[in-house]
């Protein structure tokens, strides 16, 4: 699996990166301790190196089973975790990247990112001054190697940069929820900061394992997604209906298909979630996979019926 550079640093990610907020096991249902750790171990044979987690993925559930799995191959990965819009003062920076330390049993992190912007979901505004100077100084001392943020807004992402080196931004990004491609994914591809997409695969919506009249288990949080909407859906349903096809001739799955469209823009890697082996093994494939500009410009037209119903609002929950 052919790496790509994260932002202006000597870092290399794999174009698929593993996603471990499901690891967590809060606010999903059906996962499996063991089931996940063979998942995270099966992505490694199969060429990803990347992996992804945070703090507040089941209170740091996620970031101790990740480094249990991981175990004697930390120097043969990247590991990225985030710190929780509600830890942003100095010191909670530094309490937080220590704690995901312990959990993940590594003394350093690849790439450590602001996960919500200071003031989300009700948390204290912080200066982005204090937080930076806290990322800086975790740098310096050699406990992360390099800076990102998730969830920032294209001018968030800006004030932020003026203030130091930010490599990576993390936002929503799928066929079905493109926002990111308005002005964002050009200004990031013109100064260097990597795309990492999480959701590409739309919540599992783009595996087309979803039918019409799935409901989600109590619990699960996918319930509260925007794209699940009742005036949303039916619409997803016939994007599906048209995409199934060309997944067909092209001898991929759905989730490939859907991975193989997000990693083919310059710039992008794909942060795809999975419950077992089989799922990141099947993920890992989509590395390998080519679409042509047709095949591209194909994708895009199914998807637009969907993504025109989407208004501005960054955040795909309705919480």
């Amino acid at each position: 699996m052919e790496s790509r550079m994260l932002g202006k640093t000597d870092i290399r990610l794999s174009p698929i990166i593993m996603g471990t907020w499901q690891t967590g096991r809060s606010m999903w249902t059906g996962i499996d301790d063991a089931q996940s750790e063979k998942a995270i171990q099966a992505a490694m044979d199969a060429g990803i190196t990347s992996f992804d987690t945070a703090e507040v993925y089941g209170n740091g559930h996620s970031e101790k089973i990740l480094g249990k799995a991981i175990g004697s191959h930390r120097e043969e990965v990247e590991i990225l975790s985030k710190v929780f819009a509600n830890h942003l003062k100095y010191d909670q920076v530094i309490d937080a990247c220590n704690r995901s330390l312990k959990n993940l049993g590594t003394d350093f992190l690849d790439l450590y990112q602001i996960h919500w912007p200071s003031g989300a979901f009700g948390s204290t505004v912080v200066p982005l001054e204090e937080t930076m100077g806290a990322l800086t100084d975790l740098k310096d001392q050699g406990k992360i190697r390099a800076i990102g943020v998730s969830n920032f807004s294209l001018d968030q992402l800006k004030e932020i940069c003026a203030i130091g080196p930010i490599e990576s931004l993390q936002p929503p990004y799928s066929l079905f929820w493109r926002q990111v491609e308005t002005d964002t994914l050009a200004w990031c591809r013109t100064h260097g900061v990597t795309i990492l997409a999480y959701s590409p695969m739309a919540q599992g919506l783009l595996t087309g394992k979803f039918g019409p009249d799935h409901q989600f288990e109590k619990g699960d949080h996918r319930s509260s997604n925007r794209l699940f909407q009742a005036d949303v859906y039916p619409h997803v349903q016939q994007a599906l209906d048209a995409l199934r096809p060309i997944a067909a001739k092209k001898g991929v799955t759905m989730a490939q298909l859907a991975l193989a469209w997000v990693i083919a823009r310059p710039g992008v890697c794909a942060i795809a979630g999975a419950r077992n082996a089989r799922q990141t093994t099947d993920n890992a494939k989509a590395a390998g996979i080519t679409l042509t500009e047709a095949e591209l410009s194909e994708l895009e037209r199914i998807s637009r019926p969907v993504t025109d119903l989407i208004d501005d609002n960054p955040v795909q929950w309705k919480w």
